[in-house]
């Protein structure tokens, strides 16, 4: 694995783990399970902090989908071939950047397109799917898969 793609992974594991951690955060659980309450993690428990967090974390992880997609069609991908797990990685990132936007959209001032039952299910989506790709990078750590062949 060259230094590019070790660099790269880093970028995504920490961006992962942050937009995660930083997702849970804006719930309240940090501080219900007092998480928040142990020196140093105080800022779990404020939501504009993680709220903030968990925008830039979106931003990096687009970024780094955008770079990676130019990088294989540009480049050509060659002989190299997306792998069913990556492909399921892949939409699963798709699902989470789309129910993403549509959550920043909703959040815009003087936007009531959406009534409660469609806030609740794109919660929920959201999350599902995020739970659903950690799960797959779990797996794909455990069984070695790779997004490409």
């Amino acid at each position: 694995m060259g230094n590019r793609t070790k660099t790269r992974h880093k970028i995504y594991w920490m961006t992962l783990f942050f937009i995660t951690l930083s997702g849970f955060g804006q719930m309240p659980i940090f501080k219900r399970y007092y998480i928040a309450d142990i020196p140093g993690l105080g800022w779990l428990d404020q939501f504009y902090v993680t709220h903030i967090i968990h925008y830039i974390a979106a931003v990096i992880l687009i970024a780094l989908a955008v770079y990676l997609l130019f990088d294989f069609f540009l480049k050509g991908s060659g002989s190299k071939k997306i792998t069913r797990s990556g492909v399921f990685k892949a939409g699963l990132l798709i699902g989470l950047m789309a129910t993403g936007g549509a959550m920043v959209f909703k959040n815009l001032p003087n936007v009531y397109y959406f009534n409660h039952s469609a806030i609740i299910a794109l919660d929920l989506v959201h999350l599902s799917l995020c739970m659903m790709l950690l799960i797959a990078g779990l797996y794909s750590l455990v069984r070695k898969k790779h997004w490409m062949e």
